[in-house]
């Protein structure tokens, strides 16, 4: 899958304080972003072999729990086009103050 775009984790981690947060943020966003990367998901089913915790809600965005469940990423994910466009990254407090169907 290409993801479009690697710079909205790298600014969520780079965005954390020094030391041990930044670290722990950058070592599980790029863990998901090789994982997803190297993926070639034809449908949701697929997806969920891989992320077994990812929800999708409308429109075809996913959210995936990241870190353990620290952090979340809201995609959208277009199957046909081997396509993930991050729409959201923040860590879960951070996922509960928003409205996905609104991105």
């Amino acid at each position: 899958m290409n993801v479009i775009a690697k710079s909205a984790l790298v600014n969520f981690w780079n965005g954390l304080p020094n030391g041990a947060p930044r670290q722990a943020a950058k070592a599980a966003m790029t863990e998901w972003y090789a994982t997803a990367s190297k993926a070639g998901w034809n449908n949701f089913s697929e997806l969920k072999k891989t992320f077994n915790s990812a929800d999708m809600v409308s429109g075809n965005k996913v959210i995936f729990d990241v870190g353990g469940n620290k952090y979340r990423i809201v995609g959208l994910v277009a199957f046909r086009s081997k396509r993930i466009y991050i729409l959201f990254v923040g860590t879960h407090a951070q996922y509960d103050a928003i409205d996905v169907n609104r991105l």
